[in-house]
């Protein structure tokens, strides 16, 4: 198998005043320009699309809003990352904070959804909503009403050999117990994901 070498990620900050402060990444020494600008392009949406998000569910004045991001994986070719969102608005009880995974192939600059992790036509929604049911029991986690299954697309990202499937605020869980993070490892997926996508990578790499 060719070496592969991580992408060189680089932080930049909009800041427009004391209260409101937007970190976020940037892609460098990529091989393909084209391919470089599409990934930073992407990024820089998917973040103002969080600002705008916040802004539009507004309830009252905007107090402190805050940016930032985390890289998950950076290897064979596959970016994984989350960028955050945290606003306070004015008088609130808590603030608010909304999560975006990005997992994109540094090759191509695709941007993958869960559903093309798996062969077409797996049962990848069963075999995840099974795994996450048996950890929400175990880890006696309390849930907002009992849990069915994953949305088709749930939110995820990938890091090494583990998917992590997780769930927004309030989506699954009270406020308290922050954002629900079910990891996965890939191996007990194995049968049904797709050889040539990023768990796939993930396994080639064992």
């Amino acid at each position: 198998m060719p070496v592969t070498f991580p992408a060189i990620v680089l932080t930049q900050k909009i800041q427009q005043n004391k209260n409101m402060v937007i970190y976020y990444p940037v892609v460098r020494g990529l091989n393909q320009i084209n391919v470089e600008q599409k990934i930073n392009n992407l990024i820089v949406s998917e973040t103002q699309k969080l600002i705008n998000y916040q802004f539009a569910n507004v309830p009252s004045t905007v107090k402190e809003m805050l940016g930032s991001f985390e890289v998950k994986n950076n290897q064979r070719n596959i970016l994984s990352l989350t960028l955050s969102n945290y606003v306070y608005y004015d008088k609130a009880a808590h603030g608010m904070t909304y999560l975006k995974p990005l997992t994109i192939n540094t090759k191509t600059g695709e941007n993958f959804r869960l559903s093309d992790l798996f062969q077409t036509g797996s049962n990848y929604v069963e075999r995840i909503s099974k795994i996450i049911k048996a950890q929400i029991k175990e880890r006696d986690i309390f849930v907002l009403g009992e849990f069915e299954k994953i949305k088709p697309n749930q939110d995820f990202y990938v890091a090494d050999k583990t998917l992590v499937i997780f769930f927004q605020l309030y989506e699954l869980t009270p406020y308290a117990y922050g954002f629900p993070m079910f990891p996965i490892s890939v191996f007990e997926l194995q049968d049904i994901i797709l050889e040539n996508g990023p768990l796939g990578k993930m396994i080639a790499g064992n």
